[in-house]
C-alpha cells in the first residue's frame, strides 16, 4: 500500500471515529496486524499435518470466531474430525514459531491508535490468545499502549457474542455506547452490535 493510501485510509479512519467516544476498541488480527495471510498459512499447514486439505477460503469465511469454534465448522464442511482444542494449540504453535515473525503493521489502523493514546481510552479484544496478541502488538511496537485487552478464552462466549466487548467496556471503566470498535470481519462487527457498540470496518474505509 502506497503511503498516499495509506494516509488517506487514516484520514478516512480518523473522520469516522469523530464523536462522544470515551474508548476505542481494536481487534487485532486483520486490524492492527496485517497478517491473515500468514494465519492462514498456519491453518492449511496444520490441517495438511493432520491428513486434511483445506482451502485457505474458509478462514476468511468465519474469521473472528475462535479457534475451536473454525474447526467445528471445518469438521462440518470437509467431513474431518479434527480435535477443536487441540488443533488450535498445534495451530498457535505452528504460527508463533514459523509464521509470525513476518507480521506487517495495517500503517493506518496502528498510526490511528497511537494518534489517540492518552485522549481516550484503548483495548484490543482478540479471538487469540493471550500469549499470541501480546507476541504480536510486540512486533508492531504498541505492546504498551492498550489499557486492557481481552483475548480467546477469557470470557464465557467469543466473538460474535458481545462477552468479549462488554468485559472490555467494564475493564476501561466506560459504558457500552462509549465505545467505538474496530473490526475487520462480520464476527466483530456483529459482536459490537450486541454489546450495543458502534463499529467501524478498517477493511472498508
Amino acid at each position: 500500500m502506497s503511503s498516499e493510501t495509506t494516509n488517506q485510509k487514516y484520514e478516512s479512519l480518523t473522520l469516522l471515529s469523530a464523536g462522544d467516544f470515551k474508548a476505542f476498541l481494536y481487534d487485532c488480527d486483520g486490524t492492527l496486524a496485517d497478517n491473515m495471510g500468514l494465519h492462514k498459512k498456519a491453518w492449511v499447514h496444520v490441517a495438511a499435518q493432520q491428513g486434511v486439505y483445506i482451502e485457505d477460503s474458509i478462514i476468511d469465511e468465519f474469521a473472528g470466531l475462535p479457534v475451536p469454534d473454525v474447526v467445528v465448522e471445518i469438521n462440518k464442511r470437509y467431513n474431518s474430525h479434527l480435535h477443536p482444542e487441540k488443533f488450535a494449540e498445534d495451530r498457535e504453535e505452528v504460527f508463533l514459531n514459523e509464521y509470525m515473525h513476518h507480521v506487517q503493521p495495517v500503517e493506518y489502523v496502528v498510526n490511528h491508535l497511537k494518534a489517540h493514546k492518552g485522549k481516550m481510552k484503548i483495548g484490543v479484544v482478540s479471538g487469540s490468545k493471550r500469549s499470541a496478541v501480546e507476541k504480536t502488538l510486540g512486533l508492531l511496537g504498541i505492546a504498551a499502549l492498550p489499557e486492557v485487552m481481552v483475548c480467546a478464552g477469557e470470557t464465557a462466549k467469543g466473538k460474535p457474542f458481545p462477552d468479549p466487548f462488554l468485559l472490555a467496556a467494564e475493564k476501561l471503566g466506560v459504558l457500552p455506547h462509549e465505545c467505538l470498535v474496530f473490526e475487520d470481519g462480520d464476527a466483530g462487527t456483529k459482536a459490537a452490535e450486541a454489546a450495543g457498540m458502534r463499529w467501524v470496518r478498517i477493511d472498508k474505509v
